[in-house]
C-alpha cells in the first residue's frame, strides 16, 4: 500500500510563527523594520498570488495538462479564504474609520 505524504499549499504563516509573534509583541521585541501598512501590502500579495494560483490550476485542468480537480478545488478554496479574509478585515478598517468620523471632538 502506498501512501502520499501531505504537502502545505497555503501561504499563511502557521500556528506556531504566529505566537512567536504575538510573544515578541507583547515583550516589545518587534523591530520597525515592517511597517503596519506593509503588512496589509505584503497580504494583498499573498492573496494575489494565490488568486493567480488557483487561475493556473483551473485553466491546466481545462485544457487537460495533468492537473486533477483535487488540486484545482483546493487552490480555488485557499483563494477564496484568503479573499474573504482580506475583505472582512477591510470592512473592518472602513466601520473602524467611520466610527471615528462620526465621534465629535
Amino acid at each position: 500500500m502506498q501512501t502520499n505524504s501531505v504537502t502545505q499549499t497555503s501561504t499563511f504563516p502557521s500556528l506556531s510563527d504566529t505566537l512567536d509573534l504575538q510573544a515578541n509583541a507583547q515583550s516589545g521585541a518587534i523591530s520597525e523594520k515592517t511597517p503596519f501598512a506593509g503588512l496589509f501590502q505584503d497580504a494583498m500579495h499573498n492573496v494575489q498570488q494565490l488568486e493567480d494560483k488557483a487561475s493556473s490550476t483551473v485553466q491546466g485542468l481545462l485544457d487537460g495538462s495533468g492537473v486533477d480537480v483535487h488540486t484545482a478545488m483546493i487552490a480555488t478554496g485557499d483563494a477564496d479564504t484568503a479573499f474573504e479574509l482580506a475583505l472582512s478585515v477591510r470592512n473592518k478598517a472602513v466601520g473602524a474609520f467611520q466610527q471615528l468620523m462620526g465621534l465629535q471632538f
